[in-house]
């Protein structure tokens, strides 16, 4: 028989255990913190309908998308989590508590050419707010406090979430004898932390016809700065020209005004007037959230407001905002610079128990004894001599190793080896939960830290 060559496919991640159990954690403290808001979890299908995914895609959505034929069915991959979430809102609309607030972590697949950091296959971790013909703007003041807290439980305190509101800014356009072309300016403007100001400028002239003055204008505008106060009083200057400038100005206030009630200090959080975010579909609000010690990894979570999100498959009217974060990128990247903590734990056990009797019997006793007190236990039963079981126990980097041999037997204790820093401690099974579950306390700490 020919042997196969084992790989991995370009753009697709593959983790060996420890990183696996990080990326896991990174899952974990996800999950805790958007079920603390009051979200709902949601798997949607990896497979759906052709149709149903490109009903909003088209154009570089279309090229990007793995579609493909099973019968008489047109199929394709999710390429995001937003256009399921919006068949699945439109599907269920009648069985849904609105506001209706859900979390998702999924992968998703893009067929784009892959590139550091940039993947086929990855996962994203979304939050969503979906409302019934409206959506209180406080909703949208809510979001960046559960960024906040999501990246705090990561073990940051160097980031910072930066927030707009477009129709501020189709209404500063719109001032400027701009608004039809308000959607295009937004997305080149987009690009300026990429691009630069020079840049920026040539292809709002070049590619969009503006004029000199009118590209100065809109950098000018998007240079304001100093803290939120500062900025959003800069603004109140331009009030009364133009009504939805007024709203988004509004919004804005209200989002900026309530951040220190939901807890989000002002280190954390700017008015940013050049973010804008690329989609069309976002009609308020908008964040990016960056780290503030590596601006080359750009933002690793945004989102928005978006006033009709399943228009596509139904007639009623379901504003909503949410945000995404792109965890596979963020979690190569931070691995890649040495980000993500080596001293956490990070063996598939916190326990390694290792019978040195003839009988099996007792140290299966004693293992689901130590798994009854909460703890993740290892039973090895393979009849190895002792120090290949100790280099198995320090290949999988366990914490502790329990031994049970005939002398520890006939006390009613065991021995408790810190693999650590190679203590051993003779102790009742109860004794020895308490002393190995306070030692693994003394271990939690960051996912990611700061450098």
């Amino acid at each position: 028989m020919q042997i196969i060559r084992p790989r991995t496919l370009s753009g697709f991640m593959e983790l060996l255990p420890e990183k696996q159990i990080k990326m896991e954690r990174m899952m974990a403290v996800l999950r805790q913190v958007y079920e603390r808001y009051g979200f709902a979890p949601l798997d949607t299908p990896i497979i759906e309908d052709a149709q149903i995914l490109l009903a909003k895609g088209g154009g570089e959505t279309e090229k990007q998308i793995y579609r493909f034929q099973k019968g008489d069915s047109d199929l394709a991959l999710r390429f995001d989590l937003t256009v399921p979430l919006a068949k699945y809102v439109a599907l269920h609309e009648q069985e849904l508590a609105f506001p209706f607030r859900r979390y998702q972590i999924g992968k998703v697949y893009r067929g784009e050419r892959s590139q550091r950091g940039r993947f086929r296959e990855f996962y994203q971790a979304d939050i969503d707010i979906i409302g019934d013909g409206t959506l209180d703007v406080l909703n949208e003041a809510e979001i960046p406090a559960i960024i906040y807290q999501v990246f705090r439980r990561f073990g940051l305190t160097r980031f910072q979430i930066r927030v707009n509101n477009r129709k501020l800014l189709s209404g500063f356009y719109t001032m400027l004898g701009l608004g039809e072309k308000s959607g295009d300016i937004m997305r080149t403007v987009d690009k300026l932390d990429k691009l630069g100001p020079e840049k920026i400028s040539a292809l709002l002239q070049d590619d969009l016809g503006l004029t000199g003055d009118q590209a100065a204008e809109i950098l000018r505008f998007t240079a304001i700065s100093g803290g939120n106060e500062e900025v959003l009083s800069a603004l109140e200057n331009y009030r009364g020209r133009d009504e939805g400038f007024d709203r988004g100005l509004e919004e804005l206030n209200t989002v900026t005004r309530n951040l220190a009630a939901f807890g989000v200090p002002e280190a954390n959080f700017a008015v940013d007037l050049s973010i804008a975010r690329g989609l069309d579909y976002y009609t308020g609000t908008v964040y990016e959230t960056f780290l503030l010690d590596h601006p080359e990894i750009g933002s690793v979570c945004s989102g928005g407001r978006y006033d009709d999100l399943a228009g596509y498959y139904t007639t009623r009217k379901l504003p909503g905002v949410g945000i995404s974060i792109g965890l596979t990128r963020l979690f190569y990247i931070l691995d890649e610079q040495g980000l993500l903590s080596d001293a956490l734990p990070s063996a598939p056990a916190d326990v390694l128990v290792l019978p040195m009797t003839d009988s099996p019997a007792p140290a299966i006793t004693l293992a689901e004894a130590l798994r009854a007190q909460g703890l993740r236990v290892q039973l090895y039963t393979e009849p190895k001599k002792f120090k290949q079981k100790m280099r198995y126990a320090d290949a999988l980097r366990v914490p502790f190793a329990v031994l049970l041999g005939e002398d520890e037997l006939a006390q009613g204790k065991c021995s408790v080896k810190n693999m650590t820093t190679g203590e051993q401690v003779l102790l009742t099974p109860e004794a020895a939960a308490v002393h190995i579950q306070k030692a693994l306390a003394a271990l939690d700490g960051p996912i990611i830290l700061e450098k």
